[in-house]
């Protein structure tokens, strides 16, 4: 018999994200880990067993690595966003962007996290649990012209996939035809000449 509360017990309150705070040390959320009562997620960040990782729980748990200081001042984008909507694994460290009008000296030293200066349109940027993310088609678009062709593509490809997110492969051949002249522009318009599937049409 063990003393270690389940998600039914008393002992641990019902709900959809653990996070070392005043209840649990990530000391105990670690042991309710491996005991099966939780599951990691990212971070220090655990969910119940069953429970529905959706984009939202996991930006979450992605905004909980984020300095609080800096947290609306970066969005998350490129693998780490991907990871959010659920098409890509989870990243060692987040990737996060800086809009180019904002000074980032005073951020480089965040730790867990790669921050990237680029210019940001109003349509770029969404609010995914508390953590601003990268539209879809503007993930895709970092994606194709950033991350190496071994990642980069399966990523495209559920990207692609997911029709809920609305990307359609000739609007992103276009929008990667359309970035102001980037040294890697001709090796994303590769990475997207390779993709297909239903959203391709």
């Amino acid at each position: 018999m063990t003393a270690t509360p389940t998600p039914t017990e008393p002992g641990l309150p019902l709900q959809e994200l653990y996070s070392p705070g005043d209840v649990f040390s990530h000391a105990e959320l670690q042991s309710m880990a491996f005991d099966g009562v939780l599951q990691p997620l990212y971070g220090e960040s655990f969910t119940a067993p069953g429970e529905s990782v959706t984009p939202r729980l996991r930006a979450r748990a992605a905004g909980l690595v984020v300095p609080e200081h800096i947290r609306q001042k970066v969005v998350a984008g490129r693998m780490t966003a991907a990871w959010i909507y659920g098409c890509g694994n989870a990243p060692e460290r987040l990737s996060l962007l800086v809009d180019a009008k904002h000074r980032i000296s005073s951020l480089r030293s965040t730790r867990g996290c790669i921050l990237h200066e680029v210019r940001l349109g109003p349509l770029d940027v969404m609010s995914i649990g508390g953590l601003l993310v990268t539209s879809p088609l503007r993930t895709a678009v970092d994606v194709a012209l950033h991350v190496e062709a071994e990642r980069a593509v399966p990523a495209l490809q559920a990207l692609l996939d997911r029709a809920d997110l609305g990307i359609r492969l000739r609007l992103l051949v276009l929008a990667v035809e359309a970035t102001p002249r980037v040294p890697h522009k001709k090796a994303a318009l590769a990475k997207l000449a390779v993709l297909s599937g239903p959203s391709a049409a």
